[in-house]
């Protein structure tokens, strides 16, 4: 099989992220530890720090039988100025796989054009997408929901900054045809390129997208999910980027706007009194601390359609 990349969820189709799901809830239920990597290497760039995308990559690895290599930047000849083509040519004939954080996308797009081993996004400025398979996840499972027809009937509803997660989230609802809501400041709203490639995908699969600064959209959400108002690297923003948030805080007045059984998501860190209060935080922890579990899971599942 020719090798296949994962940079963005729109690389995936709808049967794909189906198979990706049907394979993570298994390997959850099942809990094994397969030998399908024996003998197989997965090296590990992260630019920027890492928790759960970190850990679960690696733990995932070693559960179905592979050896996962942490590969620091600050100690890659690129720190020197070795060229991406140079690293991904020498890395391809070490390892099976390379995982990539990166702060450019570009240079996860760089990567993959000159590795001939699959690449996968573990993190880019543009998109998070091994996040969001994991969230879509959590999502089934806790509303109890089999079938990818059935999601479609759930109003997923993401409130805060437009950011890598916020596109994903956007993709996979354009991919699969979901009813989904973003709500931002005005100011901080998707990119042009980034509405039109989710219309033209939503399109074709009939998702009700809606894009908006209006919080009362929340209504009726079965869904909620948020992130942090600053992303990493924006830092220099803080001062003025809580002043524009305040209103899309996830907080208990917003929860009274949901359906009865909204649950919500956040796929951490979280500064609790920020994006979220602490009371909401604390009391959907179940939700929230079971989506970060899925994330094992889901990166098994990617690593098997992935690396095989």
């Amino acid at each position: 099989m020719a090798k296949k990349d994962l940079l963005s969820i729109y690389d995936l189709t709808v049967e794909e992220i189906s198979v990706l799901l049907e394979e993570a809830f298994k390997l959850k239920s099942e809990k094994k530890y397969l030998d399908v990597f024996k003998g197989k290497t997965l090296g590990m760039i992260f630019e920027k720090p890492s928790t759960r995308t970190r850990v679960s990559f690696t733990v995932a690895m070693i559960q179905l039988g592979g050896a996962p290599i942490a590969l620091n930047p600050e100690n890659l000849q690129r720190k020197r100025g070795e060229s991406i083509h140079d690293t991904a040519v020498v890395l391809s004939s070490y390892l099976n796989g390379l995982v990539i954080r990166a702060f450019k996308h570009s240079d996860t797009e760089e990567f993959a054009k000159y590795s001939t081993i699959p690449v996968i996004n573990a993190l880019s400025d543009y998109e998070h997408p091994c996040q969001v398979v994991a969230d879509i996840m959590t999502v089934m499972e806790l509303h109890k929901i089999k079938t990818i027809k059935a999601l479609r009937e759930i109003k997923i509803v993401y409130t805060g900054d437009s950011n890598n997660v916020a596109n994903s989230l956007l993709a996979m609802a354009a991919v699969l045809g979901l009813n989904f809501t973003l709500i931002s400041p005005e100011q901080c709203l998707p990119k042009k390129y980034v509405r039109d490639k989710a219309s033209e995908y939503a399109l074709a699969s009939g998702a009700e997208i809606k894009i908006t600064s209006d919080i009362a959209e929340a209504e009726g959400a079965d869904v909620i999910y948020t992130d942090v108002w600053l992303s990493m690297g924006c830092e220099t923003e803080k001062k003025d980027r809580k002043k524009v948030f305040v209103p899309y805080q996830v907080n208990a007045g917003l929860l009274r706007k949901a359906s009865p059984g909204c649950i919500v998501l956040h796929c951490l860190p979280a500064v609790r009194g920020e994006e979220i209060t602490a009371e909401i935080i604390d009391k959907y922890e179940y939700s929230i601390f079971t989506q970060a579990e899925n994330r094992l899971h889901a990166q098994k599942a990617i690593l098997m359609r992935f690396l095989v």
